[in-house]
């Protein structure tokens, strides 16, 4: 009994199609394999589906095969001059990105007040309520700002009280040991000297005494 051919065109049915996807592409990938082992070739092979999922095999490094791939002479050329489909998508790029910065522009002037002209009522109101949003924004911001300053100052000025507390108390601790010490120092002072002048008043008071008392003595024996 020989297998009915099947013949080779789109599958309607999408679970049919995606399960012979499926079982084909382990089949390529295992054949694929096998070419490398038995006829030692690098090989490379890269399958999307239908949905854009990458399916890849590689004998040895995926890169290293595809940079062989553009260095061979055929393809050098290809490489130097830019492909009619990449130039399209280059200038579609070009194309939109001018579109864009033109938009983006116009709507930047139209946000400070400019080119107001030719708008309808539901654009305007569009306009004022995203201006409204931004204000809000910048007022809460700016809030935010002033409230950390004013945090910032209230701060400062406690740390200013408390060093102002600290120097006028080093202030007075200062002023009261200069008090006590003194009347007391000059009073004390006072009396050591009063005392030495009486002692030397008093030394002097007896040696003149005593010298008079011999000088006495001297002439009573002289006369005798």
């Amino acid at each position: 009994m020989t297998r009915e051919r099947i013949q080779i065109k789109k599958i309607s049915n999408a679970t049919a199609r995606q399960v012979t996807f499926s079982k084909r592409r382990r089949g390529l990938f295992k054949k694929a394999e096998e070419l490398s082992v038995l006829c030692d070739v690098d090989v490379g092979l890269i399958v999307f589906s239908s949905s854009g999922r990458l399916f890849e095999y590689s004998s040895s490094s995926m890169k290293s095969i595809l940079d062989r791939h553009h260095l061979q002479p055929k393809n050098l050329d290809k490489l130097a001059q830019p492909s009619l489909e990449l130039q399209l998508v280059e200038s579609s790029n070009l194309s939109w990105l001018s579109r864009e910065i033109t938009e983006k522009g116009r709507e930047v002037r139209q946000l400070r007040g400019e080119q107001l002209e030719g708008l309808s009522l539901e654009e305007l109101q569009k306009l004022e309520k995203l201006l409204e949003t931004g204000l809000s924004r910048v007022m809460e911001k700016k809030g935010e700002s002033i409230a950390k300053e004013i945090t910032d100052l209230r701060q400062k000025g406690i740390e200013l009280k408390e060093e102002n507390e600290r120097l006028r108390q080093q202030v007075l601790e200062a002023s009261v040991r200069r008090n006590d010490a003194g009347p007391g120092d000059l009073d004390a002072n006072n009396n050591e000297e009063s005392s030495e002048s009486v002692d030397n008043s008093c030394s002097s008071g007896s040696g003149s005494a005593t010298g008079d008392d011999e000088a006495s003595d001297v002439s009573l024996k002289l006369r005798l």
